[in-house]
């Protein structure tokens, strides 16, 4: 029977690993994420190690990238390559949610920018359970 995954709150985000790093030799990780109605989170920030795919599962987030905005809905997918600044919202009033697959992993710091998984303990969790 498949085991209950930790659910980790960083800020308003809940985030539920269904496949770590350590479980598919440091390849890719999964995520679902579920940002709440009104939410604009999180700053912009880049990741300099992986790519990063999201499909919409749930409601409508607007992703930017590279300075680029579009409205992700269920079925719909954003592709953020690595080192590409971005960050998402949720300004319509029901709760959205993502699924997120980190690809091609490699060492050192996993997010860069102004939102630093070090400066927050559900972020540290985050970036380690990634990294794994």
């Amino acid at each position: 029977m498949p085991q209950e995954k930790e659910r980790i709150r960083a800020g308003r985000i809940e985030v539920r690993f269904l496949l770590e790093s350590k479980d598919s030799n440091g390849q890719l990780a999964m995520f679902e994420f579920t940002v709440p109605a009104g939410a604009k989170v999180p700053p912009p920030h880049s990741h300099m190690h992986y790519d990063e795919t999201i499909y919409g599962l749930e409601g409508v987030m607007t992703f930017t990238v590279n300075g680029l905005s579009a409205d992700i809905v269920a079925g719909e997918t954003c592709f953020i390559p690595r080192g590409a600044v971005h960050g998402f919202n949720n300004l319509k009033p029901v709760n959205a949610k993502g699924l997120a697959v980190v690809t091609r992993l490699s060492s050192g710091p996993i997010i860069s920018g102004r939102w630093q998984p070090s400066s927050k303990p559900a972020a540290r969790r985050i970036w380690r359970k990634s990294k794994r």
